[in-house]
């Protein structure tokens, strides 16, 4: 692989590469207008794994404030699959937890497809916990589990 990986804010010059690996890891994948929507709404929130000068991976998140609590929502995440299974993925999202806890948010969100178990396993390892399903959350009419991870300050 050579050369470091490095995880930085996203830019709109990002958008088509994260749309294509969008497009190469999920049966619904979001547009490349959706994607920059949420960069313009997330600009301190949205980031991308870079390896010399490509775009491997990306994470899109945001800042919730329910108005009780304030929360990291991980939106979208995903390696292109050269890439994966090499830390990648934990390293964007220890990222955009770190910045969540900076914008002073209680704990993350997310929500993952009930069949997509290597999903699951990878954030429980990170520590999130399963917290309660949403069915036909998904376009397909698929269940979601949210999962949700607690920060301790």
């Amino acid at each position: 692989m050579g050369g470091e990986i490095t995880i930085r804010k996203a830019r709109q010059s990002d958008i088509g590469a994260i749309a294509a690996i969008e497009a190469e890891s999920f049966p619904d994948p979001w547009s490349a207008d959706v994607f920059a929507e949420t960069l313009a709404y997330f600009p301190s929130t949205f980031f991308v794994a870079d390896h010399q000068g490509r775009v491997v991976g990306f994470i899109a998140g945001g800042i919730e404030d329910t108005g009780e609590e304030v929360y990291g929502h991980i939106c979208n995440l995903a390696v292109t699959p050269a890439y994966r299974k090499r830390g990648v993925g934990r390293m964007l999202v220890q990222r955009a937890e770190r910045q969540f806890a900076i914008n002073l948010a209680a704990g993350v969100q997310l929500e993952v497809r009930v069949s997509n178990f290597a999903a699951q396993q990878f954030y429980r390892r990170l520590g999130y916990r399963d917290v309660f399903l949403i069915d036909r959350y998904y376009a397909n009419g698929e269940d979601a589990v949210v999962m949700m991870k607690w920060f301790r300050f």
